[in-house]
C-alpha cells in the first residue's frame, strides 16, 4: 500500500483538508459523525500525520530501528550492546523500540517509517507469521535476527540471520535421550507460535521419532500467557502447575535458559534435585546459566557473529534492495551441572 496524504484522507472522507486536519488535532468544531469516519480512515490507510513539512525536514533519514519482542531478555541484551556500536561506526543513528508481546510489529515498523524516515529494520526477538502483502507495505530493507519466519513469506522480501532452530533442538532433545532420557518435558512457545516456537518443538519431536521414543503430548508444555514470555516466572509457575499433575518424567528441555532457570527452581522448591532427580537443559546459552547453581545445559546461540551478521546484512540490503541473503549458524551445545546419564531401561 503507498504512503497516502492528508489530501488523499480528504478526498476519500469528502470534506476538505482542513477538516481532516481539526479532526487530527482533536478540534472541538467538528461534527463528531465527520471525525469519526476521519479518524477511522487514517487507521485504515495507515496516514501518519507528520507535525509540519519544517520538522519532517529536519528528521535525520540516515536512521535504523530495531523492534525488539523480549528486551527484558539478557540475551537480547548483548546483542543490542553489539549492534548498537556497529550502527554508529557506520554514521547512523539507532531507534530502539520495545513491542509487547501483543503488539503487532510490522504496524509498529510502518508508523517508525513514516515519522522517523527509516532506512532500515531489524527485528530482533518474537515470533514471525505476517503475509506477504502486509511486509511488502514496509518499503525499506528489513532483516528478522534470531527469527525464523515462515514457509508463507516469500525468501526474497527479506533477509535473515539466525540458528536452525529445528536442528539445534534436535541435537539437544537427542543428548538427552544418549542419556538415557525417554520421559522429557518439553516447555515451548504458545500455542499459536508458527516459527521459533514451532521449529524447536518439531526438532524436539523429530529427536524423539529417530530415537525410537514415543512423543507423549501431555509433556509438552505451552508458555502461559499470564506472564511474560520467555520469562523465568513463565518457566517457574508452568512447572510448579505441572509438577502439581504428578505426571512423570526425567528431564526437562526448555526453549530458553529463562524458562530452564525458572523450571528448575519450581523442581527444586518442591523438594526434587536437579539433576539427580530430574535433568534440565534450555537453550540461547545465556551468562545468567553460566552462574546459576547448578549450572544450566543449554544450546548456546553464536551472539557475537549473529548480531554482527544482522548489522552487516541489512546495510548490505541497504545498498542493493535487491539483495537479500539468509545466514544460519552452527549452534554450541554446552554441558552444565543440571543433567545427568540415568540408567536406561
Amino acid at each position: 500500500m503507498e504512503s497516502i496524504t492528508i489530501k488523499d484522507v480528504a478526498r476519500i472522507c469528502g470534506v476538505g483538508v482542513s477538516t481532516v486536519s481539526r479532526a487530527i488535532n482533536n478540534h472541538p468544531d467538528i461534527n463528531v459523525d465527520t471525525k469519526k469516519l476521519i479518524l477511522e480512515t487514517i487507521k485504515t490507510y495507515n496516514y501518519i500525520p507528520n507535525d509540519s513539512a519544517r520538522n519532517l525536514k529536519r528528521v535525520d533519514a540516515r536512521a535504523i530501528a530495531i523492534l525488539v519482542k523480549g528486551i527484558t531478555n539478557p540475551f537480547f541484551s548483548k546483542m543490542i550492546k553489539i549492534m548498537e556500536k556497529e550502527i554508529q561506526q557506520k554514521k547512523y543513528s539507532l531507534i530502539l523500540h520495545h513491542v509487547e508481546d501483543e503488539v503487532d510489529e510490522v504496524e509498529v515498523a510502518l508508523q517508525l517509517i513514516k515519522e522517523k524516515r527509516l532506512r532500515g529494520i531489524i527485528f530482533l526477538g518474537g515470533y514471525f507469521s505476517h503475509t506477504e502483502k502486509k511486509l511488502r507495505q514496509l518499503r525499506v530493507p528489513f532483516v528478522l535476527s534470531t527469527i525464523s519466519a515462515t514457509d508463507l513469506i516469500p525468501r526474497e522480501i527479506y533477509s535473515s540471520v539466525c540458528v536452525d532452530d529445528f536442528k539445534e533442538s534436535y541435537k539437544m532433545t537427542k543428548y538427552l535421550c544418549e542419556l538415557g532420557h525417554t520421559k522429557i518435558m518439553h516447555i515451548t512457545a504458545h500455542e499459536g507460535d508458527k516459527s521459533i516456537g514451532r521449529l524447536r518443538l518439531n526438532g524436539y519431536m523429530k529427536a524423539l521419532e529417530d530415537m525410537g521414543i514415543e512423543v507423549d503430548q501431555e509433556l509438552i508444555v505451552h508458555m502461559d500467557s499470564m506472564y511474560e514470555a520467555y520469562s523465568m516466572e513463565n518457566g517457574y509457575e508452568i512447572t510448579k502447575k505441572f509438577l502439581q499433575k504428578g505426571k512423570e518424567f526425567t528431564a526437562v528441555f526448555a526453549i530458553s535458559d529463562q524458562l530452564a532457570i525458572g523450571a528448575t527452581r519450581a523442581i527444586i522448591d518442591a523438594g526434587y534435585q536437579v539433576p539427580k532427580d530430574v535433568s534440565v537443559a534450555g537453550f540461547d546459552g545465556i551468562d545468567l546459566g553460566r552462574y546459576y547453581c547448578p549450572r544450566i545445559t543449554s544450546l548456546k546461540q553464536p551472539v557475537d557473529q549473529i548480531a554482527k551478521e544482522s548489522i552487516q546484512t541489512l546495510f548490505e540490503a541497504i545498498e542493493n534492495k535487491n539483495k537479500h541473503e539468509h545466514k544460519i549458524f552452527e549452534g554450541e551445545l554446552l554441558e552444565g551441572e543440571s543433567t545427568r546419564e540415568v540408567k536406561k531401561g
